[in-house]
């Protein structure tokens, strides 16, 4: 828990606000879990992405930093975990556009509201710096982003989160930067 909410909660309403923006506009979106209490790992996670063949699968999450804002993450280079190598090049260099696509709209969105802290790669993470990549993307076998929606740490970006209209603001930044990468009419499967 961080200035009054947590990582969990915020990532919960977010998606729920999300996934009825892309429903609809005509995506078929598939959770990872289906309550906000429900366990899942990061391999879980890319699996269920796997098994949808989803266009992109978006993992949402709170930063705790001393900085502030949100951030993009791409795979940029490949790791091997428990005995799995990856992702491929081809995952990277779709992450990679996917990631920027989701920037473009996040930073015309959230101008003014949160800290753009740009595209990064996963290795710009403490544990993608000694894995080579975040777990999820190690384990997908499509295209994936981590978003760091907000600083949870920082009272201003959790102040902002916390509110439906920055819950909302922030599901239309995100329904925007998808709808870029992988407009609604090829009816793409979305996380």
């Amino acid at each position: 828990m961080q200035n009054g909410t947590s990582e969990v909660h915020i990532a919960w309403q977010v998606a729920q606000r999300l996934a009825t923006l892309l429903r609809a506009q005509g995506y078929d979106v598939v959770m990872t879990k289906p309550t906000e209490r429900t366990m899942v790992t990061n391999v879980e996670r890319a699996k269920v992405g796997n098994a949808a063949a989803a266009a992109l699968v978006i993992r949402l999450h709170c930063d705790d930093s001393p900085d502030s804002g949100y951030a993009i993450y791409h795979p940029d280079r490949q790791a091997t975990l428990k005995g799995h190598t990856g992702p491929s090049t081809e995952v990277m260099q779709a992450s990679a556009v996917a990631a920027e696509s989701l920037h473009v709209s996040m930073s015309r969105m959230l101008a003014g509201k949160l800290k753009d802290g740009g595209v990064r790669g996963d290795s710009k993470t403490a544990i993608g710096a000694k894995q080579g990549a975040l777990t999820g993307s190690v384990f997908s076998d499509v295209p994936v982003v981590l978003i760091e929606m907000v600083t949870l740490s920082n009272a201003r970006d959790a102040a902002f989160i916390k509110e439906p209209a920055g819950q909302s603001l922030m599901a239309q930044a995100l329904a925007q930067g998808i709808a870029r990468y992988v407009p609604a009419s090829n009816s793409p499967r979305v996380r």
